[in-house]
């Protein structure tokens, strides 16, 4: 079992990225969401490129875990690349946000960029214009959290001309199967098309994040990792890893798997 997110991931591109050029050279315009990609049908067997790519974007249900995800994958990537920004596209939950780590991830030399008035009392925040320096500056590695489901990946649809014309970005589709609407790998496929289709970016790997926060045990996550196996089968996409909080990852016996560390909320609604 390898400790630690792997630092060179086994995802495949050349089909993903073929789609994905195809949708800005044919004329599409992604970020007016007319229609979902096509899915592309490619064994993880068949992975060939072993480097992190310039944009890294995890979207996924509601409450499947991504912004803690983000935030662990931006400090394992300053491990090895000096600028590092994480970007917070979640206008839809204000209650859970990159921003509560900025703190953290500043000490460690990580930029952080956030919706204005995020850690507050408005409803909708907005999104600050240094965002599309995040996906045009192409001299530092960025980090992306999309807002859950289709309503919050609308957001990425303005920077999706941006990511699809360079061209190096990495789509993770964070699968939590312990979320009321996406428990089976059908329902999960389904959430994924919505997405594709609100942002405008395919995705191009899968990460099993599945979870039941404290009360999270092994069986869990393998229990997750086993429909993740049947996710990528039906979309044809990889799965990178599978996440766990670092006391329990040591107890998996699985490869690939990543040791997280919780986000501290900045609202404590329990």
């Amino acid at each position: 079992m390898q400790r630690g997110c792997p630092r060179k991931l086994p995802v495949s591109r050349s089909p993903e990225r073929a789609n994905a050029a195809a949708f800005a050279s044919e004329g599409g315009e992604p970020h007016r969401q007319e229609q979902a990609p096509a899915p592309i049908k490619q064994s993880p067997k068949e992975a060939v490129d072993t480097t992190f790519k310039r944009v890294t974007l995890f979207a996924g249900h509601y409450g499947s875990g991504k912004t803690n995800l983000a935030v662990n994958y931006a400090i394992e990537l300053k491990k090895t690349h000096d600028r590092v920004v994480i970007a917070d596209l979640d206008i839809v939950n204000p209650y859970f946000r990159t921003k509560d780590s900025s703190e953290l991830l500043n000490s460690m030399g990580i930029e952080t960029v956030s919706p204005e008035f995020a850690n507050s009392n408005v409803d909708l925040p907005a999104l600050p214009s240094e965002l599309y320096g995040v996906v045009q500056n192409r001299h530092r590695y960025a980090v992306l959290d999309i807002g859950g489901d289709d309503r919050g990946a609308y957001a990425l649809g303005r920077f999706a001309p941006y990511i699809l014309e360079e061209n190096d970005f990495e789509m993770i589709y964070v699968a939590n199967f312990c979320r009321p609407l996406t428990q089976s790998p059908e329902e999960a496929l389904e959430v994924m098309r919505e997405i594709e289709t609100a942002g405008g970016i395919p995705f191009t790997a899968i990460v099993n994040n599945s979870n039941l926060a404290h009360l999270t045990t092994a069986e869990t996550v393998l229990d997750g990792y086993e429909k993740c196996r049947e996710l990528s089968s039906l979309c044809g996409l990889p799965v990178l890893f599978s996440s766990a909080e670092r006391s329990l990852a040591g107890q998996l016996s699985l490869e690939n798997v990543f040791p997280i560390d919780i986000q501290k909320k900045y609202y404590e609604l329990y």
